[in-house]
């Protein structure tokens, strides 16, 4: 069930578009970013998670480090394949989270919660309509895994 879907009765369109404002946007490589008073939270979806399977490493950049939109930002292991983390928008990494240090399965367990990967303070907010929406990201993900 949608994110919506679950909150029907109650939503109003202002609650919509306070939504829509502060929720997830997607990059074409499975990477989500949650943006709130230009921060905002990276991670890999639960798409990637599950594609990678168990993950037991994850390298991640550290504060203060710059970064552009595109550039990897440091890797995610898991017992069958690595794959490179891209960044969404340029920036500058403010926290990691370093729970995953020790913890790395949380991106599997909850990718979008404990999972999170950095904080960003973004450079350049208009990067962000380069990103696809959730229902756009869905559709990207449903035409990806037609094509395999």
């Amino acid at each position: 069930m949608s994110f919506l879907g679950r909150f029907i009765p109650t939503v109003t369109a202002r609650t919509v578009i306070r939504f829509a404002s502060t929720g997830r946007l997607y990059t074409k490589k499975h990477e989500w970013i949650q943006v709130e008073k230009g921060h905002g939270l990276v991670g890999i979806t639960d798409f990637a998670a599950e594609q990678l399977g168990d993950i037991v490493f994850v390298e991640l950049p550290e504060p203060e480090n710059a970064i552009e939109k595109g550039q990897s930002t440091g890797a995610v292991e898991s017992v069958k394949a690595a794959s490179d983390i891209y960044a969404p928008v340029s920036g500058t990494v403010l926290d990691k989270n370093s729970k995953l240090e020790d913890e790395p399965g949380l991106i599997n367990k909850s990718p979008f919660e404990k999972g999170w990967l950095y904080k960003i303070q973004l450079l350049n907010e208009a990067e962000l309509k380069e990103l696809l929406t959730e229902a756009q990201y869905t559709e990207f993900k449903e035409s990806e895994e037609a094509a395999h």
